[in-house]
């Protein structure tokens, strides 16, 4: 148990710092798996409002893949990578 005050702020900040981590990881996963659902269904029917669901989705991600960067959740490079796999996989459909 932390005895001096510093030491028990940095207990709090460092929870609330691992609450925004867990936060921003998981919603950029889930919004990746929506991604994909999106790119499937549109693959198969072709149709403009599913392709704009997907633009939508890819743009979600975006969002929140520079916000965690912004906030050092996500580092730089790794923020880059994973938007460009995604733009690849929607250019080649």
């Amino acid at each position: 148990m932390a005895n001096s005050k510093s030491a028990k702020k940095r207990i709090y900040i460092t929870n609330r710092n691992c609450l925004q981590n867990k936060y921003y990881k998981t919603s950029v996963r889930n919004l990746v798996k929506n991604f994909f659902i999106n790119l499937e269904d549109y693959k198969i029917s072709k149709n403009e409002k599913k392709k704009e669901d997907l633009k939508q989705a890819l743009n979600l991600v975006y969002s929140f893949l520079d916000k965690g960067t912004k906030k050092n959740i996500f580092h730089k490079n790794t923020a880059a990578r994973k938007k460009a796999r995604l733009a690849m996989y929607l250019k080649q459909v």
